[in-house]
């Protein structure tokens, strides 16, 4: 009988009838201004390609950081026996199941001879669920955090989605493509956490051995948190990039199965913490995610037994690499980003627009290539850059080019 009088208040609260305890309606359902944030232009670009290939285009991808290879054949089999089994049907702890945990800390061992313990790893739900519990464990509503620029825009729309503040640190080619800690010296104040990312998402930049030494020393030195992004590890054209675990025991290191392992959709990720962050990560993820996809977890630990197969696509990219850069109008590359790791060339269009995602949307409608505008990953100066993923097929790089330097020239004819 007591919940009568809740159903008749419902019943009128649609009609607009005033609720009969006397309260105030509110004018109108609430929106949330945390949600209020800038698009991710990279999935934009792909949504609107996707309709076009659905409508009959042929589109060549170029805006997504996403490989064309699917998970090693290894982990597609471990899915199918982890599938059979009752318990990877239900949930893990909120730290992932302790095989794959041990996985990863032999993992460390073998690639930078460093060893985390399992307690201090975390498996996420992909590694945007370890940004943010990462933020929501290290930093309080208002903390600012300096953030290299250009740089992976969900950075900064998580952060401000959080309450935080994302600080730019200029990282473009007047600085090398790198951060440079003496310009954070020059604040009025300094901040309470540093993002980072080697390689670098849209550059490609690889920070040296020594760099990333230097400013984990930096961070340690100054009480300011490190955010170390190694997504992208493994996916290096030269020598193999170092873990900031290697230099620092206060970092939170971040990192995937998405793009080295070729297992974007599988969204697992992790995260090395320090000791003081376990415990506030660990409430955290158990409140907010419960715990990454079991199966998916269990499959996971036999992608590390993959490397030869995983190491190809590697060679691949590399191929595909050169090619945009042998092939690509040579006004693109003058001022292109040096592309050293991950699968991404950051180029100059400052020759044939000012307008980044003008130019990105001309190139989509008029030769069907889908580019991501470089004011998704820098809103000050990346109206005269585009990032171009080379994840895909070696074949659709030699088509991009060709169809690039068509596009190129009907803009050069059209302005004469």
């Amino acid at each position: 009988m007591s919940e009568m009088p809740q159903k008749k208040e419902i019943k009128s609260a649609k009609k607009g009838l005033k609720p009969q305890n006397g309260l105030k309606p509110q004018k109108g359902l609430k929106i949330a201004k945390r949600s209020a944030l800038p698009p991710f232009l990279a999935l934009e670009v792909m949504r609107k390609a996707t309709e076009l290939a659905q409508a009959g285009e042929d589109i060549v991808h170029l805006e997504v950081g996403q490989p064309s290879s699917s998970a090693p054949d290894a982990v597609n089999r471990a899915m199918m026996e982890a599938l059979k089994k009752t318990p990877a049907h239900g949930y893990s702890v909120a730290f992932g199941v302790l095989p794959l945990r041990e996985r990863l800390a032999r993992h460390y061992a073998e690639w930078y001879d460093v060893r985390p313990h399992t307690d201090n790893i975390a498996v996420t739900v992909g590694s945007s669920t370890a940004f943010a519990l990462a933020f929501l464990s290290a930093f309080d509503v208002g903390d600012k955090i300096a953030l290299p620029t250009p740089g992976y825009p969900a950075y900064r729309n998580l952060m401000q989605g959080l309450g935080l503040q994302a600080v730019p640190l200029a990282a473009g080619p007047e600085q090398g493509w790198r951060p440079m800690l003496a310009e954070m010296e020059n604040w009025a104040e300094l901040p309470d956490g540093l993002m980072i990312a080697s390689p670098s998402n849209p550059t490609g930049t690889v920070l040296e051995d020594s760099e990333l030494a230097e400013i984990c020393r930096w961070c340690d030195q100054h009480g300011v948190r490190l955010i170390s992004d190694e997504i992208y590890h493994g996916l290096v054209y030269g020598k193999r990039a170092d873990t900031a675990l290697n230099y620092t025991k206060n970092a939170i290191i971040v990192n995937s199965m998405s793009k080295y392992f070729s297992m974007t959709g599988w969204r697992i990720g992790w995260m090395i913490l320090p000791d003081d962050l376990v415990a506030p990560v660990e409430k955290l993820a158990q409140n907010l995610f419960i715990s990454a996809p079991t199966p998916n977890q269990l499959a996971a630990i036999a992608a590390f037994d993959c490397t030869d197969e995983l190491d190809a696509h590697c060679q691949r990219y590399a191929q595909n690499r050169d090619i945009l850069m042998k092939g690509l109008p040579a006004a693109m590359l003058g001022g292109a980003a040096p592309c050293d790791g991950a699968f991404y060339l950051y180029a100059d269009i400052s020759a044939f627009s000012d307008n980044a995602l003008v130019f990105a949307e001309g190139l989509l409608a008029g030769e069907q290539v889908a580019v991501t505008p470089g004011i998704d990953f820098d809103p000050d100066n990346g109206h005269r850059y585009v990032r171009l993923s080379f994840a895909g097929r070696t074949d659709d790089m030699h088509e991009a080019c060709k169809r690039i330097h068509r596009f190129v020239e009907a803009r050069r004819s059209d302005a004469a």
